[in-house]
């Protein structure tokens, strides 16, 4: 397996690991929503494909500075793994790198916002050493 970035070329996979995350209907913005993110310094989206060239998984990675804190942090944005390639190491892989790439940019954590739903993605999340953290609040703008 190989964990690189992603690109344009991976919109229609990963618009497909978006449908099994129940986002449907992603495939038209896709490709420009991986041009944007490419282009942000703060931002980061790994793919990890097998030795056929087949999308697994992809992750998506935010890095924030934090004014009143020495550390920044690293915002996990979207986090997928393929039906068919769950429990194969790919999550622990893309998250590893995830981590390192955070540690390069002197994050000292990692966050990750998962809907209370996805009961599977929590115990992965446990697995890998994350904890519970304080309430979360948001804002919708539209």
């Amino acid at each position: 397996m190989q964990i690189r970035t992603a690109t344009t070329e991976d919109s229609a996979a990963i618009a497909a690991l978006l449908t099994q995350l129940d986002y449907p209907g992603t495939a038209s913005f896709v490709p420009q929503k991986i041009s944007q993110l490419a282009a942000h310094s703060d931002a980061r989206l790994l793919v990890a494909e097998d030795e056929a060239g087949q999308l697994l998984g992809f992750i998506g990675l935010h890095f924030m500075i934090q004014l009143a804190l020495p550390g920044d942090f690293c915002r996990i944005t979207y986090f997928c793994v393929s039906d068919q390639a769950r429990s194969a190491g790919v999550g622990r892989q893309l998250e590893a790198a995830a981590e390192e790439l955070a540690r390069a940019r002197g994050c000292d954590r990692i966050e990750v916002h998962c809907h209370e739903r996805r009961t599977d993605a929590h115990r992965f999340y446990y697995r890998q050493g994350y904890e519970e953290s304080p309430k979360y609040l948001m804002k919708r703008l539209s």
